[in-house]
């Protein structure tokens, strides 16, 4: 099992940046992939970007296309999204998760860890 622990929500103008990062512990050695999904109120959950935990391979939505990147520290064993040019349509809970199945997966049902989530906010 994997443990996820997100942070960097917060407040921010449309236009804006915000960075998340989410720390991964436990069996890294057996992931294979980590995620970012977002879930806005009365809304599903919805995939954001991924990318394999041992190579910069990526996949995002086309909504977050441009704008959002995402990346690995390997000292650190954290994944961080980078979200620039906030807009009011990215208001959501962001989450993060692992897989260690062998694949890239842009569905919840394909990450079996989850993090807490955080709280990100773009205003108008």
């Amino acid at each position: 099992q994997v443990q996820l622990v997100e942070s960097g929500g917060g407040l921010v103008q449309a236009g804006g940046s915000l960075r998340l990062s989410c720390a991964a512990s436990g069996r890294t050695s057996s992931t294979y992939a980590m995620g970012w999904f977002r879930q806005a109120p009365g809304k599903e959950r919805e995939f954001v970007a991924a990318r394999r935990w041992s190579e910069p391979i990526t996949r995002y939505a086309d909504s977050v296309k441009g704008r959002f990147t995402i990346s690995r520290d390997n000292a650190k064993n954290t994944v961080y999204l980078q979200m620039n040019s906030l807009k009011p349509e990215d208001t959501a809970v962001y989450y993060c998760a692992a897989t260690g199945r062998l694949n890239i997966a842009t569905t919840a049902r394909g990450y079996d860890s989850w993090g807490q989530g955080t709280q990100v906010t773009v205003s108008s």
